[in-house]
């Protein structure tokens, strides 16, 4: 396996017979009040609730960087001097629990360049808080839907593309059995400083069959517009699922749109309905284009992104590629702009005239 992609020579083994266990109101290690806590549970650090307060001086307001449904994540800075993202969860009840569970469960075995990483865990006694590293740049909804920040260029949209792309086929694909992320939105594709791309909030996944092309019977979760059509009214749930809300994800990229708007016109309310039509049609896809983007973008590479999209949103699920074929099919795409780029820069260095003698 390519070493760019992530930290694993094999398939990684996944299991949930060694998961933490939560009781009573207790830590996720137990509930022994007696029994001194692990500072570890699979490479993710054991914090307490004090520890994050600390951190985040009580919680303060004025910390809060994101919040929503799932709970309020704040910045913090821990003891060390990490600057890290600290999640306090809202969820009640076993769902809550499971979601937390999982989270803690994946993510401290899961390494890998393109999933945020967790850095550690607290579940002192009701407390449930996620620490994440700190991705400075938030979600790449806000980038694209929000009017407050800068529009991304083209490049920049093709990079993330990639990034999203690699992360999915890292867990359907080098993962056994494959995770399936079953909430795969803009809102959970974070950015960094560069604007590289990771996946966050593992809350929902789901561990796929251990038989290649298998599927898992589950009741619907996820968010309205990503979900694949055989998943919402069946429950059929299988790594396809995750390709068709990656191609929910590549259209917002190429249109600007969210997956349901009804202010829209008649006959443009769902994105994929509006969008899959035009996606083959090389006119049609222009028009569709972003207005951010301000026509600065090569025309052969939207209609590659386009059928790429088209493919991924296929009402039939085993008309889906694989996101290995997906990743192929964008690298050369990002190594191309990488490269125009490059000899661009060396130009504008070569033009650039050293004073002599006669012009100081």
């Amino acid at each position: 396996m390519n070493n760019n992609s992530c930290r694993f020579i094999a398939r990684t083994n996944i299991t949930f017979t060694s998961s933490p266990d939560v009781k009573g109101g207790g830590c996720l290690y137990g509930s022994n009040l007696g029994h001194k806590s692990p500072r570890k549970y699979g490479g993710a650090q054991v914090f307490t609730y004090k520890d994050l307060e600390v951190a985040t001086d009580r919680f303060n307001e004025a910390n809060v960087i994101g919040s929503g449904e799932y709970g309020v994540v704040y910045r913090g800075i821990l003891a060390d001097g990490t600057v890290a993202a600290i999640k306090m969860l809202r969820r009640q009840g076993k769902q809550g629990e499971r979601a937390f569970r999982i989270e803690v469960d994946l993510l401290s075995r899961l390494h890998s360049p393109y999933l945020v990483e967790l850095l550690g865990y607290c579940a002192d006694q009701h407390h449930r808080l996620l620490i994440f590293e700190f991705m400075s740049n938030g979600t790449l909804q806000n980038h694209l839907h929000h009017k407050r920040f800068q529009p991304l260029d083209w490049g920049t949209r093709l990079q993330i593309a990639l990034d999203c792309a690699r992360a999915l086929e890292f867990l359907h694909e080098h993962t056994f059995p494959a995770v399936i992320h079953r909430d795969f939105k803009c809102s959970n594709i974070l950015l960094d400083q560069n604007f590289h791309a990771k996946v966050s909030d593992f809350g929902f996944a789901k561990m796929g069959s251990e038989k290649i092309n298998g599927q898992t019977l589950t009741r619907v979760l996820g968010t309205t517009g990503y979900l694949a059509p055989e998943y919402a009214s069946t429950g059929k749930l299988t790594t396809k699922s995750d390709v068709y809300s990656y191609g929910v994800v590549l259209l917002q990229l190429l249109t600007g749109r969210i997956p349901v708007d009804t202010k829209r016109p008649p006959g443009e309310h769902v994105l994929v309905s509006w969008a899959l039509p035009r996606l083959t049609n090389r006119e049609k896809a222009v028009e569709m284009v972003d207005p951010a983007l301000r026509g600065l973008y090569s025309k052969k590479d939207l209609i590659q992104v386009a059928a790429i999209a088209a493919m991924c949103v296929q009402p039939e699920a085993d008309y889906r590629p694989l996101m290995t074929d997906v990743v192929q099919s964008l690298i050369p795409l990002v190594k191309n702009l990488s490269s125009i780029s490059s000899s661009a820069s060396s130009r504008v260095q070569n033009q650039i005239v050293v004073p002599g003698p006669r012009d100081s």
